[in-house]
């Protein structure tokens, strides 16, 4: 699954129609850059695929001033509002991705009603447990790696893994029922504040 394509639509999503520099921004004001692969590059190149793809449409709105190609500026077909949330919802529930698929769904979850967000997360939550009951059955981590080489150390890091992740989603599910946040079925505002400054909505 790719973080980028979620972190992308859902920034075109935001704006209703965005040129490439205002999804770059936002990602750059998110740090995504920082914990996914979405520099400069990889943006535009994602842009221009998935309006080829038929996710995106593209608009070109105005000529540059600098004498180059007119500026484009993108926006989600209905095809690409289904990939969003298929994505979305994968990203919220999978507990087998790299912590870039999982920050990026975390960053549009609100998009989602309470109710299926935290069902979501339960069968994240529910998928490590299932998966620590796997390594366990040849793997004690009560008598540690040493028994088994350093490949028991492997197994040693999942198990620690799987007990951390599975603490932080207990947590998040808490938050989450406890009212936190506001989210799409809900009065208010779920995205208040997420676009970087100066873009525009």
């Amino acid at each position: 699954m790719s973080a980028i394509r979620l972190l992308v639509l859902g920034a075109v999503r935001l704006h209703g129609r965005a040129h490439g520099y205002q999804v770059r921004n936002d990602l750059e004001s998110w740090g995504a850059h920082e914990w996914t692969n979405a520099k400069a590059g990889s943006i535009y190149h994602a842009l221009k695929q998935m309006a080829r793809q038929g996710l995106l449409v593209a608009h070109e709105v105005a000529p540059s001033t600098a004498g180059g190609p007119p500026r484009v500026e993108y926006e989600v077909t209905g095809r690409g509002t289904e990939e969003y949330f298929s994505l979305l919802r994968a990203a919220l529930s999978a507990h087998d991705t790299g912590p870039d698929v999982l920050s990026a769904g975390l960053g549009f979850a609100v998009d989602l009603p309470r109710g299926e967000a935290l069902t979501l997360l339960r069968r994240r939550l529910a998928g490590l447990e299932e998966w620590r009951s796997e390594v366990v059955r040849y793997y004690d981590p009560d008598r540690g790696p040493e028994p088994m080489g350093h490949i028991g150390e492997i197994m040693d890091l999942w198990v620690h893994t799987s007990d951390s992740e599975a603490a932080w989603t207990r947590g998040l599910i808490s938050r989450v029922e406890g009212g936190a946040y506001t989210f799409a079925d809900e009065e208010g505002t779920p995205f208040e504040g997420v676009l970087a400054p100066d873009t525009g909505n």
